[in-house]
């Protein structure tokens, strides 16, 4: 089984991140084999929150080219926690909103 910290990767630090702060909305980028399930274990154990609900995207990789080859990017897979409204906030993202 993975730990929390293998799901969760990275915060996803973007203007559409910033508004949804006020909402109680975080986004991150997470593990491609993981479910909302264990997305939302992971991120109430790494932070002490309560998670109302988790959407997830997963994106595929773009084209890019170099001279007469082309390749891909790496594909990847973000989680939108929304927290519960009587949770209190992430305080890594607090802390940078203000």
């Amino acid at each position: 089984m993975k730990s929390a910290y293998d799901i969760i990767k990275k915060p996803v630090l973007t203007e559409k991140s910033y508004d949804q702060f006020a909402s109680k909305t975080y986004t991150f980028e997470v593990d491609k084999t993981a479910n909302k399930i264990e997305i939302k274990k992971a991120v109430e154990e790494i932070f002490d929150v309560e998670v109302e609900s988790v959407h997830t995207i997963n994106s595929d990789g773009k084209v890019r080219r170099q001279g007469n080859s082309s390749g891909r990017t790496p594909s990847s897979k973000k989680a939108y926690v929304k927290l519960k409204e009587n949770s209190k906030g992430i305080e890594f993202f607090d802390s940078i909103s203000q």
